[in-house]
């Protein structure tokens, strides 16, 4: 009884957190103009198979810093989806930079405080309703 109740549960899970139809458009946001690159990764996929590519880059300009997804970013379509940078892959301790624009094209997410990058060195991508993992990119200093 208790393997069925997993079983429904986790199903429900990825029932709920896989697709979602709503209308994206292509973005096509870039870093600011003379900004440095100081970290980059490649997303990956999430535990639950979510399709995935892409690169999560950090650039500094001015002591702002702003994460880009790049121009190649495509990813699941699902409910609820935010981006986050954190100190592990499944996000427990994390700052919010806000929901995911779209599922495909290049956007940038601006950080409202200082972040320690050596600290939080995830880009995430994740369900923040069902607290579901849809991909995760891990930072390396540039």
């Amino acid at each position: 009884m208790k393997t069925m109740i997993t079983f429904i549960f986790a199903s429900f899970l990825l029932v709920s957190c896989v697709r979602e139809s709503t209308a994206t458009e292509d973005l096509m946001e870039m870093a600011p103009e003379n900004a440095i690159l100081k970290y980059s990764g490649n997303f990956m996929q999430g535990p639950y198979g979510n399709n995935v590519n892409g690169k999560a880059e950090i650039y500094e300009k001015n002591g702002v810093f702003t994460l880009v997804l790049n121009e190649n970013f495509t990813i699941s379509n699902g409910p609820d989806l935010y981006v986050y940078v954190s100190k592990e892959q499944q996000p427990s301790q994390f700052v919010s930079l806000g929901k995911l624009k779209s599922v495909n094209g290049g956007q940038t997410y601006t950080f409202t405080g200082s972040v320690n990058f050596d600290e939080y060195k995830y880009a995430v991508v994740h369900c923040q309703q069902y607290n579901h993992l849809f991909s995760y990119a891990l930072l390396e200093k540039k």
